[in-house]
């Protein structure tokens, strides 16, 4: 008895949640804005207009390799200490780290400086330029407005 008791409550329950067929049609379809082209314009015009050179992966990211290091090259899975400067393609820096980096796993950050970090051999320095497709997509995080091309100077400490 019990059991058709907790059935006839669970089945209440699902049917007052479930919107009518009137209601599911009338919704508005949720927009997803790609900025892709956006980002890529952006980071080229930012390139052209500092003259510089960049490699660029099938993912979108762009990066510069300043400095050569001599130590180990991280996986996705390394624990790494990273010294960096974040900033805008118009020069404006939303974060930085101080001169010792701050140390955290490959896995645990946005894609574009899990697959950017690992172009570096400890030691090196370069730039990072990340879309915001492997950044933070459309979100607002603090002071990153949603769809915003990100910029990193990169000097990868350590690779444990």
């Amino acid at each position: 008895m019990k059991y058709y008791a907790v059935l006839a409550i669970t089945m209440a329950i699902s049917l007052s949640s479930c919107k009518n067929k009137d209601e599911v049609q009338n919704q508005q379809p949720v927009e997803v804005t790609d900025n892709s082209t956006k980002n890529d314009q952006e980071i080229k015009a930012y390139l052209d207009k500092n003259n510089l050179k960049a490699e660029k992966t099938d993912s979108g990211l762009y990066y510069i390799i300043t400095e050569e290091g001599t130590g180990a090259s991280a996986t996705a899975e390394s624990n790494v200490t990273v010294a960096y400067k974040g900033y805008f393609t118009n020069g404006n820096t939303f974060d930085q780290s101080g001169p010792e980096g701050i140390s955290f796993g490959l896995n645990q950050v946005i894609p574009g400086w899990t697959e950017g970090i690992q172009k570096f051999k400890e030691g090196g320095k370069g730039v990072l330029l990340i879309p915001s497709s492997i950044g933070y997509g459309n979100d607002t995080k603090g002071p990153i407005p949603g769809g915003s091309v990100l910029l990193f100077d990169i000097n990868l400490i350590s690779v444990q």
